[in-house]
């Protein structure tokens, strides 16, 4: 198996790159989205991830999909996964089809 990229938490993407241009702060955009402010400051601290409805609610706030948002946290979890067990799934035998 490839070694799977290293892949930024939603959450910095969603403070860094959303956000911080826009200058909104965690209150505006948790008023907004109809979030509270623990939610966000738990996302842009990597301590939550992006679920289906909060990928649906960035999606029309910002104009993106809600693809974009999971697809984001997938390629996060993957990639956390695979560092945590990358010793036990390279030693997976092989088996082609």
């Amino acid at each position: 198996m490839k070694a799977i990229r290293p892949s930024t938490h939603p959450g910095i993407i969603l403070r860094d790159e959303f956000a911080l241009p826009l200058n909104l702060t965690q209150a505006q955009l948790s008023h907004d989205l109809k979030v509270g402010i623990k939610t966000l400051s738990e996302l842009y601290n990597e301590k939550r991830g992006i679920t289906s409805l909060m990928a649906l609610k960035l999606s029309e706030y910002f104009g993106t999909t809600p693809q974009f948002w999971l697809n984001l946290q997938n390629n996060y979890d993957l990639y956390k996964t695979y560092e945590k067990e990358k010793e036990n799934i390279q030693n997976i035998t092989h088996r082609v089809a």
